[in-house]
């Protein structure tokens, strides 16, 4: 019956009108974890079959470009456990994936300051970065020790220094100027973002990419997430009129 349903999913997608980047911030492992009486790293745990389920079926339908909040700045302050727990799931994981990427042709990157990130987890990550580098297919994107004020500060920052250097004037400085110093320079702005586990916030996500991005929210906890509510987002994506600050009229015309 399950199946039945992926397949109805799966036919009202317009392939021809797929958003070129979508972006998830994965919510709810914790809760999810106390709803069945466990840790909070029962969740976190669970929650890696997921990313499985989601990075496969983003590869399988074509998505371009999957950028996944795995874990923010302010996470660094949860209690030491988790985060330690956090940090070994992540190597464990990338460990395992690796060949999974490579067999599907799909190239790994990560945005975020790697530098607090523990040093075997740097390794094990730069590793995974240069095996999967010359990979064609799907883009994902792994947010780590991200948060989008502490992007946009460092890009300031950053743009200052040269600035002083005399690399860039001040009065040259414009958009595609400021992009050229965010984590995501080389990254086309997400399309979708979804976020789920019932809350309504963009929790320091990508924030200045998030300007025309359509939003999607659903109660479901991230462990439960599976390619069919991914391809319920995509469809109500594909409901939607993307305007961009123009009136409908407008959007139509330029068809």
């Amino acid at each position: 019956m399950q199946c039945d349903n992926m397949e109805n999913l799966l036919e009202k997608i317009n392939k021809q009108k797929l958003p070129g980047h979508i972006a998830i911030i994965m919510d709810g492992n914790g809760r999810w974890a106390e709803e069945q009486g466990q840790d909070r790293l029962f969740g976190h745990y669970h929650g890696v079959e997921s990313v499985r389920n989601i990075v496969e079926g983003c590869a399988e339908i074509g998505i371009g470009y999957l950028t996944l909040y795995a874990f923010s700045t302010e996470n660094w302050d949860r209690p030491k456990n988790e985060v330690d727990g956090l940090m070994i799931l992540l190597v464990e994981t990338i460990k395992k994936e690796v060949p999974t990427l490579n067999k599907n042709n799909i190239k790994l990157h990560v945005i975020g300051d790697m530098s607090m990130l523990p040093e075997f987890a740097q390794n094990e990550l730069g590793e995974a970065l240069q095996l999967t580098s010359n990979n064609s297919g799907l883009n994902l994107v792994m947010a780590l020790s991200y948060s989008s004020r502490w992007e946009i500060l460092n890009a300031v920052k950053q743009i200052a220094v040269d600035v002083e250097a005399g690399k860039i004037k001040s009065d040259a400085i414009n958009h595609d100027t400021f992009q050229q110093y965010l984590c995501t320079k080389n990254i086309p702005d997400p399309e979708l973002i979804i976020r789920t586990s019932g809350e309504y916030r963009i929790s320091n996500f990508l924030l200045y990419q998030l300007a025309y991005t359509e939003l999607y929210f659903t109660n479901t906890r991230w462990p439960e997430f599976r390619k069919q509510n991914l391809y319920e987002a995509i469809i109500d994506f594909q409901s939607r009129e993307r305007r961009f600050g123009k009136t409908g009229n407008q959007i139509k015309e330029d068809v």
